[in-house]
């Protein structure tokens, strides 16, 4: 019997590891292909042009190849989606973990639950036939596809990571801390910013890192009320394009040299990911050692 478990968990422990490697063969054929596909275009075109060009026309007759645009509008977006929804979504988090009557509770996360499986499509939807005639009212601009539109429906996708996360780290913080906080004379809320929040910082952080790579990686969304026009980025109210929607706006017709462009464009996009994941990383590393 003893063999036979020993055989047994040898044989589990080489399926994990296959599955493992397996992983990290995908996302190392990945960043291969990325590389292969989009170098050729950028040593062509020239690295500085390329990453610092104001200006994108991919199919004039005179092409240009000037990504700033794309990559300062998905900075902007991202970090303004992070400046909405964090706090939104850690207020939120706090409530539910630490206010909420039980049935509150409940209902609230089932909503956030179902708010985190809906399509990006779906908030496209939403976003394209009620946000942005919203704001050109509101505003009174002659097109409510812009920036600022892409922002709201970004934080509002961002919220179930930010939340359901949050909430796990705020319930794992041992009931000591907030009773030993009680028990020297500060009031529950104090309790709860004051030591729970900081307890719960790690979770909170990593909750915030997948919160960016939605952001950052979204695409379908983004490009139904953004406006899709590459643009640079100088107000809320302009019309823009992301990384994401450049690469899949453009691609069922591109060739030649524009084709190459947009898998440069890809590999700009994802060692950006990738930058943004090892800063967050790194930073998470710190706080535990601490």
């Amino acid at each position: 019997m003893k063999k036979k478990s020993n055989l047994f968990e040898t044989l589990v422990h080489g399926i994990f590891l296959i599955l493992g490697l397996v992983t990290i063969g995908c996302v190392l054929l990945i960043t291969v292909y990325l590389v292969v596909s989009g170098i050729p275009a950028i040593r062509e075109i020239g690295l500085v042009r390329f990453l610092f060009g104001s200006k994108w026309a991919s199919t004039a007759a005179q092409p240009q190849y000037g990504i700033l645009p794309f990559i300062l509008t998905s900075i902007y977006g991202t970090a303004g989606a992070v400046f909405l929804g964090v706090p939104v979504g850690v207020l939120t988090a706090v409530y539910l973990a630490k206010l909420a009557p039980p049935k509150i509770k409940s209902a609230m996360g089932q909503a956030v639950s179902m708010l985190a499986g809906i399509p990006s499509v779906v908030y496209g939807l939403v976003g394209m036939m009620v946000l942005v005639p919203g704001l050109r009212r509101v505003f009174c601009i002659p097109d409510g596809a812009s920036l600022l539109a892409a922002i709201i429906v970004l934080a509002v996708m961002i919220l179930p990571a930010i939340i359901k996360m949050s909430v796990t780290a705020l319930e794992a913080v041992p009931k000591e801390y907030e009773d030993g906080s009680l028990a020297l004379g500060a009031t529950p809320e104090e309790t709860y910013f004051r030591v729970s929040l900081p307890a719960a910082k790690s979770g909170i952080a990593a909750s915030v890192v997948l919160g960016v790579g939605r952001a950052i990686g979204e695409a379908m969304a983004v490009m139904m009320v953004a406006g899709n026009a590459p643009n640079m980025p100088d107000s809320l109210f302009q019309s823009v394009r992301f990384l994401t929607t450049a690469v899949a706006s453009e691609m069922s017709y591109s060739s030649g040299l524009q084709r190459q462009a947009l898998f440069s464009i890809a590999l700009v996009l994802y060692l950006f990911i990738m930058l943004v994941n090892g800063i967050l990383n790194l930073f998470l590393k710190g706080e535990k050692a601490e």
